[in-house]
């Protein structure tokens, strides 16, 4: 018996053999693969706020043995099916940046590995999803369901991130202290987005509203609960107004200044939303609009937290008869002309090529 073509067997492997992406494309891919992660908690919201949850009572079919349903099941069916179709298209954008990574010359392992864990993630995330149905919206099953979104988010931000840096040993632009500073930011965003998931769970939104059957709400008062939420919104507007004062204070790198500021803006508009929505009675739009902002806090969050770091490209070693050839200064890419001058930041720490610059020395 003759053995399966490579193609069969190996279609990634087939592809990497015969394709070179240009740094852009691997970029491209990377931020496509992000952004779904986003349009499908923006999705996922919608259908919570407009009660199309049971829109289709089953899962993995729509209905009986159904998978699609049909019209006549009416609007709720089309907003829930439609989410659920949208699961499809994430995979494939998570596809294509698994296959652009993979393809890289050289090959990055680690990268790679970001890659297929945002697969995987969407795989588990698409499975929970199915028992938020089976659950009838428990209203625990579908706070874990958008903490889930919240791990893709946060594999997908961190695969876009190391894609354009070297593989090189991360070195810090701060000193620990800072970076400790933003390490409790983090924690305290990330509680603040489980908060906020207890919010929507005991709020007057449980995702289906046909009467057909109760669903169960987390026995709180939602406004008790929401007051926690704002509580933990200016702890974390608080420091990051702190953070910004100590790179200040420390005359960091801008790269640092500028990722806080923009954190700061996005917690900015997110706490309009937010009070906005609260003395107006949670309006469904802005229910939405919160959740979207609430992925935009959360990136901005963990893009402060990598600012800290840089990981430059491998540097070249030297061989041969020149010896006495100056080496490049410390961040100097591969491919990089001998004593050529980096751009220095504000600390003095040089700061490396971008990806598309070291591809294209070559």
């Amino acid at each position: 018996m003759s053995k399966l073509p490579q193609i069969a067997r190996n279609p990634i492997a087939f592809v990497a053999a015969r394709w070179t992406p240009d740094p852009r494309t691997v970029r491209r891919a990377a931020m496509a693969a992000l952004v779904m992660s986003v349009v499908i908690v923006v999705t996922g919201g919608a259908v919570r706020v407009t009660a199309s949850g049971l829109g289709c009572p089953t899962w993995p079919t729509c209905r009986g043995d159904s998978l699609l349903g049909t019209r006549e099941m009416g609007i709720h069916h089309t907003i829930e099916i439609s989410n659920r179709m949208l699961t499809y298209v994430l995979c494939a954008t998570v596809g294509w940046a698994i296959v652009a990574i993979r393809a890289m010359k050289p090959a990055r392992r680690g990268v790679a590995r970001l890659a297929w864990a945002q697969f995987w993630v969407v795989v588990f995330n698409a499975v929970w999803g199915g028992l938020t149905v089976l659950t009838k919206l428990n209203p625990y099953v579908v706070s874990f369901h958008f903490l889930l979104s919240a791990a893709l988010i946060t594999v997908a931000v961190l695969t876009w991130q190391r894609v354009g840096e070297g593989d090189a040993s991360a070195r810090p632009l701060v000193g620990k202290p800072v970076r400790q500073l933003g390490q409790v930011l983090t924690a305290a965003a990330a509680v603040l987005i489980v908060v906020g998931t207890l919010v929507s769970g005991a709020g007057p939104h449980p995702g289906e509203s046909s009467g057909s059957y109760k669903v169960r709400r987390i026995p709180i008062d939602w406004k008790t609960i929401a007051q926690l939420h704002a509580d933990f919104a200016w702890v974390v507007v608080g420091l990051t107004v702190a953070l910004w004062f100590v790179l200040r204070a420390v005359d960091a790198p801008a790269a640092p200044q500028r990722r806080v500021r923009e954190l700061f803006l996005v917690l900015m508009g997110q706490g309009v939303i937010g009070y906005v929505q609260y003395f107006t009675h949670l309006p469904a739009a802005l229910v939405d609009l919160h959740m979207f902002g609430a992925c935009l806090v959360w990136i901005a969050t963990l893009r402060v937290l990598l600012s800290f770091r840089e990981r430059p490209f491998a540097e070249r070693p030297r061989t041969g008869s020149r010896t006495q050839e100056p080496l490049p200064a410390q961040g100097t890419p591969e491919g990089a002309a001998p004593g050529t001058a980096q751009p220095a930041t504000a600390s003095g720490t040089a700061v490396p090529q971008t990806h598309e610059a070291h591809q294209a020395a070559h």
